[in-house]
């Protein structure tokens, strides 16, 4: 790659959407910058990343072993190498090796690795029921719940329905999760040879959190996100509309997007509720069926995304067969991709039943849509504390969640708190005012401050 410009940056993403995205984005932030980006991938990721950006003169993709690229190259050093936080040990010894610093990307948020870590220390191995712990260092609002224990280790695929009477499962489970409340938060051991952390988020959302994991571990730590599509940042009140087709690559739907506008325009501003876990993750198959209970006696109108996937979760049909015919014309049952850019920036959505996984819901809160959040593994039930208990801006789908399967009736009552709830509306708009004026004037200072970091380290 040319050495043009201010140097050259290596990145080094995890393949998987939800770290891919600010991955690319962090990617356009640097190149505007002037950097060259090398972008080192273990398969062809292509038609995931903008045209926009495959075709700029300062980025390079290569399949190229990481080893093979660091000791055949002849350019000058780069000044530094961008690791996902979640890519193994030998990543970084690598780059050691050729002395590239080496910082590492935590692509979710702050508060996630912030309470990972103060629930580890607060040993909640001998909670007993109903017992409430606060977490040290962290704003009082955040506390661990004896059910908070009840967190499920495994991914559930979402339902998909399959030909005659449903879709059927195939057997369940997954890989092993992140790590259950109470043992070591993997990031702190992660982040260790790293010289400074850069997390995707921003002062707005989650400015304690940062202090925190700075605090912790001694280094430089930056806010450069919320990571999000150019597009997202056009001003709130000009009649743009996001087109995810024109950002993100589409995959297979029953609807295109022309046909879900279409629908939402006739919709009423505020009344839609959009029900979506992502391509990863999804509800049990007990909770399945009562979420299809819950929008089929639900008065309002409601989008209900649901993946395709290839393993399903036990040994039942849990995709109730005919219920786009029951729901009728309140209900849009998206089987597939979804454009949810697009969706979240119509004025018809007025609420989101989400996993909450980081991209999905800083995506909301931008667009200033309420949350119903129903966290499924990971750092999706510390996004859902940071959603409900610090920034106001969602409910939890039930009370007494995870320790109890979510029920008809849960789902009925969050979806009307999240449209009618005059705090968390309230709240959301002021949240959304926030970033009426693009990028967060706190993210372009990081991203400032980072590179003059690095470039005093290459000097």
């Amino acid at each position: 790659m040319s050495s043009s410009g201010s140097g050259e940056i290596l990145v080094v993403p995890k393949n998987a959407q939800g770290h891919l995205f600010p991955c690319v984005e962090l990617c356009k932030h640097l190149i505007s910058r002037n950097y060259n980006i090398t972008f080192i991938v273990d398969s062809d990721i292509t038609s995931s990343i903008p045209s926009s950006l495959l075709q700029s003169p300062l980025f390079q993709l290569t399949l190229d072993s990481l080893d093979a690229l660091l000791t055949t190259r002849r350019h000058p050093p780069p000044v530094c190498a961008i690791v996902d936080h979640i890519i193994n040990k030998t990543t970084h010894q690598l780059f050691s090796k050729f002395a590239i610093p080496t910082l590492v990307f935590i692509t979710s948020g702050a508060c996630w690795a912030a309470v990972q870590h103060a629930v580890w220390m607060i040993r909640p191995g001998d909670m007993i029921p109903g017992e409430v712990r606060a977490l040290p260092g962290l704003p009082e609002e955040l506390v661990f719940k004896y059910s908070d224990l009840k967190q499920r280790r495994h991914w559930m695929p979402p339902p998909r329905k399959q030909e005659g009477q449903g879709g059927r499962g195939r057997g369940g489970g997954g890989p092993r999760g992140p790590p259950l409340p109470g043992e070591p938060a993997p990031w702190v051991e992660e982040v260790e040879s790293s010289a400074a952390i850069l997390i995707n988020t921003c002062d707005d959302l989650e400015r304690p959190f940062l202090d925190y994991v700075a605090h912790l571990t001694g280094k430089p730590v930056w806010g450069v996100g919320p990571l999000l599509p150019d597009q997202f940042w056009q001003p709130s009140d000009s009649l743009f509309l996001l087109r995810d087709r024109e950002i993100r690559p589409k995959k297979e739907s029953n609807y295109t997007e022309d046909q879900v506008i279409e629908w939402l325009d006739q919709q009423p501003r505020g009344s839609v509720m959009f029900v979506s876990f992502g391509s990863e993750v999804g509800p049990t198959v007990e909770e399945y069926p009562e979420l299809a209970k819950a929008l089929e006696e639900w008065t309002g109108s409601f989008i209900w995304v649901i993946q395709r996937k290839s393993g399903h979760p036990g040994g039942s049909d849990y995709f109730p067969h005919g219920l786009d015919e029951k729901v009728g014309k309140k209900g849009l049952i998206i089987h597939g991709w979804a454009p949810q850019l697009l969706i979240l920036s119509h004025r018809s959505t007025g609420g989101f039943v989400s996993h909450c996984g980081w991209n999905s819901t800083v995506e909301a809160i931008v667009r200033g849509v309420p949350l119903l959040a129903w966290p499924i593994r990971g750092d999706q039930y510390y996004n859902a504390m940071l959603v409900v208990n610090h920034l106001k801006v969602g409910t939890m789908v039930s009370e007494n969640y995870p320790a109890d399967l979510v029920t008809k009736d849960d789902i009925l009552g969050g979806m009307e708190r999240v449209l009618t709830d005059k705090d968390i509306r309230k709240q959301s708009d002021i949240l959304r005012g926030k970033f009426e004026q693009g990028f967060p004037p706190s993210s372009l200072a990081s991203l400032d401050a980072f590179t003059d970091f690095i470039n005093h380290k290459a000097a």
